[in-house]
């Protein structure tokens, strides 16, 4: 059988939380063999085998993105899988976890089959679909989980609609504890946060705009960890964006509850400021916070309060996106853009890349029981290679998705992936 052997690589190991030079053999779909030094390779390694000299560049388990919003059905305008697919490529991404909040939503084992057959046709890279918690995510009667999960659903979440009747919550939660179901949620009191455009304070006064207390997501976050006391279901809070928050998320974990947590690219990379003056590629949901929570957010991610880190890729039209900020739709685009602009974190000194593909990658991996996510012998040979230092200026027009509303058009970046591997198959050359 032939073999693809990486060299001349420095290999990212988040587990070990080190960065080594050295080689991986692929072989079957799995890393066969990890050479920490060149000298460690021989004649065998060399025997039909495709070497790929990897020129210094990084090498990191591939990024597995929870969160990942595609259109598919009802909004194939916006994104599809085949578009969504080589984006997620063309960044580093090698499994996107999808959210159910399409039209209509993932609620039923039929639609469930239809998503799965039609990722398996036309995405190049792993596709985990979520399904909806409560039927048509209204939030008033909970949906079929056993079932769900037969037909592949690998957690629950109504996205950003929150259950605002506790006791369907608490059975819904009761329900998924019993079959070992993951739930996710948005924390955030639904009442303090409707029709909030911004974060509340001087900024959102000065420029007119309905905001948003970050003491919502605090409240949200201690109703379900109550929630998490009474059921003992296994819980993932989507995005903790605010201090006030890490309190309680830190409680919870310290009292052994099932509970992780994560947080977004945009909050780890962008504050409140930079809305300025009603720029609404930077309306994303929850809105931009300070700076102060901003730094708050990426000292969780160093210090593992926050586990993982995701794109929260919301793909939206431009004529959605075209008009006065309260008015227009929240999310951004990020399958493409995540990784370069993280790094942003890496050149400041704030996250070093072991740290940072622990958010990525191996968090996201254990918190979904997948074997992915390490570089380790017998692991799945889902890999991306680049160029940390490799400048560029982001294009919005050149990305892959159908969709370009990304809040990043014509800033500075430096990162660029030279290539991804999915099962050992080079999907993605630079």
């Amino acid at each position: 059988m032939t073999r693809t052997l990486l060299t001349n690589a420095r290999l990212i190991d988040p587990e070990a939380d080190a960065i080594i030079e050295g080689a991986l053999v692929l072989e079957a779909g799995k890393i066969a063999e990890i050479l920490v030094q060149s000298a460690d390779l021989s004649e065998d390694h060399l025997t039909d085998t495709n070497r790929i000299d990897c020129g210094g560049a990084f090498l990191a388990p591939g990024i597995i993105d929870i969160g990942v919003k595609v259109g598919e059905p009802g909004e194939r305008h916006k994104e599809s899988y085949k578009t969504a697919g080589l984006a997620a490529a063309a960044g580093g991404v090698t499994t996107i976890v999808t959210r159910p909040d399409t039209l209509p939503a993932i609620d039923t084992p039929e639609v469930m089959n239809f998503i799965r057959e039609r990722a398996e046709d036309d995405c190049p890279v792993n596709v985990l679909p979520m399904a909806a918690l409560t039927k048509g995510r209204a939030g008033r009667e909970m949906t079929e989980i056993g079932f769900l999960m037969d037909a592949g659903a690998v957690g629950f979440t109504d996205c950003d609609r929150v259950v605002t009747d506790t006791k369907v919550l608490a059975r819904a939660m009761t329900y998924a504890r019993s079959l070992g179901a993951l739930v996710m949620g948005h924390p955030q009191e639904p009442g303090l946060s409707q029709g909030a455009a911004v974060t509340s304070g001087k900024f959102a006064t000065l420029r007119g705009l309905p905001g948003v207390s970050p003491m919502a997501e605090r409240m949200g976050l201690d109703r379900d960890i109550a929630l998490i006391e009474m059921t003992g279901v296994k819980y993932h809070a989507d995005q903790i964006t605010t201090a006030r928050a890490l309190p309680a998320l830190e409680r919870a974990k310290r009292n052994g509850f099932d509970i992780t947590a994560g947080t977004s690219m945009h909050h780890l990379t962008l504050n409140e400021l930079d809305v300025a003056d009603y720029r609404t590629f930077f309306k994303v949901k929850p809105p931009l916070r300070s700076e102060d929570d901003r730094q708050a957010v990426i000292e969780a991610i160093r210090t593992g309060l926050i586990d993982v880190i995701g794109s929260f890729h919301t793909p939206q039209d431009e004529e959605s996106k075209r008009l006065p900020y309260e008015e227009a739709a929240a999310g951004a685009v990020g399958l493409e853009t995540m990784l370069p602009v993280l790094l942003r974190l890496y050149h400041a000194g704030e996250l070093d890349l072991p740290t940072l593909f622990r958010a990525l990658s191996l968090n996201p991996a254990k918190r979904l029981g997948l074997p992915a996510g390490r570089l380790a012998k017998g692991a799945p040979a889902d890999l991306v290679l680049f160029d940390a230092d490799k400048p560029l200026i982001l294009d919005r027009f050149k990305l892959r998705s159908k969709s370009k509303n990304s809040p990043f058009d014509g800033a500075r970046l430096q990162g660029r992936v030279l290539g991804t591997w999915v099962a050992g198959q080079r999907i993605f050359t630079a």
